[in-house]
Protein backbone atom coordinates (compact mmCIF):
# COMPACT_ATOMS: atom_id res chain seq x y z
CA UNK A 1 0.00 0.00 0.00
CA UNK A 2 1.36 3.54 -0.60
CA UNK A 3 2.06 6.23 2.61
CA UNK A 4 -0.80 7.51 3.82
CA UNK A 5 -0.57 11.85 4.10
CA UNK A 6 -2.82 13.47 6.15
CA UNK A 7 -3.80 17.14 5.00
CA UNK A 8 -4.14 19.89 7.84
CA UNK A 9 -7.90 20.00 6.81
CA UNK A 10 -8.38 16.32 7.84
CA UNK A 11 -5.80 16.65 10.90
CA UNK A 12 -8.25 19.64 11.92
CA UNK A 13 -11.40 17.56 11.05
CA UNK A 14 -9.96 14.36 12.88
CA UNK A 15 -9.62 16.71 15.91
CA UNK A 16 -13.35 18.46 16.04
CA UNK A 17 -14.87 14.92 14.88
CA UNK A 18 -13.17 12.57 17.24
CA UNK A 19 -11.07 10.39 15.07
CA UNK A 20 -7.78 9.50 15.71
CA UNK A 21 -4.84 8.95 13.23
CA UNK A 22 -4.73 5.55 13.88
CA UNK A 23 -8.73 4.54 13.15
CA UNK A 24 -8.62 7.02 9.84
CA UNK A 25 -5.36 4.38 8.68
CA UNK A 26 -7.51 1.27 9.87
CA UNK A 27 -10.78 2.86 7.95
CA UNK A 28 -8.26 3.21 4.81
CA UNK A 29 -6.75 -0.32 4.92
CA UNK A 30 -9.65 -2.37 6.27
CA UNK A 31 -12.61 -0.47 5.83
CA UNK A 32 -15.18 -0.32 2.70
CA UNK A 33 -14.65 1.70 -0.54
CA UNK A 34 -17.06 4.29 -2.07
CA UNK A 35 -17.07 6.52 -5.13
CA UNK A 36 -17.31 10.16 -3.55
CA UNK A 37 -17.60 13.66 -4.97
CA UNK A 38 -14.99 14.99 -6.97
CA UNK A 39 -13.36 11.29 -8.33
CA UNK A 40 -12.32 10.75 -4.97
CA UNK A 41 -13.00 7.58 -2.37
CA UNK A 42 -14.70 7.35 0.69
CA UNK A 43 -13.66 4.96 3.18
CA UNK A 44 -15.85 3.52 6.10
CA UNK A 45 -15.23 1.31 8.92
CA UNK A 46 -16.82 0.70 12.04
CA UNK A 47 -14.72 1.22 15.76
CA UNK A 48 -16.48 -0.04 19.43
CA UNK A 49 -16.87 3.09 21.07
CA UNK A 50 -19.35 3.00 24.26
CA UNK A 51 -17.92 6.19 25.29
CA UNK A 52 -20.09 9.58 25.25
CA UNK A 53 -20.07 12.22 22.35
CA UNK A 54 -21.44 15.50 22.64
CA UNK A 55 -23.62 14.55 26.03
CA UNK A 56 -24.81 11.24 24.33
CA UNK A 57 -23.63 7.38 25.11
CA UNK A 58 -23.07 5.44 22.02
CA UNK A 59 -21.89 2.04 21.20
CA UNK A 60 -20.72 2.44 17.58
CA UNK A 61 -18.20 4.92 15.94
CA UNK A 62 -17.69 4.96 12.14
CA UNK A 63 -14.69 6.66 10.83
CA UNK A 64 -14.95 7.62 7.27
CA UNK A 65 -12.00 9.40 5.34
CA UNK A 66 -11.98 10.94 2.15
CA UNK A 67 -8.94 10.00 -0.05
CA UNK A 68 -7.08 10.63 -3.03
CA UNK A 69 -5.24 8.50 -4.39
CA UNK A 70 -1.92 9.72 -6.03
CA UNK A 71 0.94 7.83 -7.75
CA UNK A 72 2.91 7.77 -5.32
CA UNK A 73 0.58 9.03 -1.94
CA UNK A 74 -2.52 8.22 -0.51
CA UNK A 75 -4.23 11.97 0.42
CA UNK A 76 -6.65 12.10 3.29
CA UNK A 77 -8.47 15.16 2.35
CA UNK A 78 -11.00 15.25 5.06
CA UNK A 79 -12.73 12.89 7.62
CA UNK A 80 -15.93 12.28 9.07
CA UNK A 81 -17.12 10.47 11.98
CA UNK A 82 -20.39 9.60 12.60
CA UNK A 83 -21.90 8.11 16.00
CA UNK A 84 -24.76 5.43 16.51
Amino acid sequence: MKPIRISKHAEDSCNKRGATNDEVFSAIKHGTRESAKLGRTMCRLNFEFNEIWENKFFSTKQVAPVIVEEDNEIVVVTVYTYYF
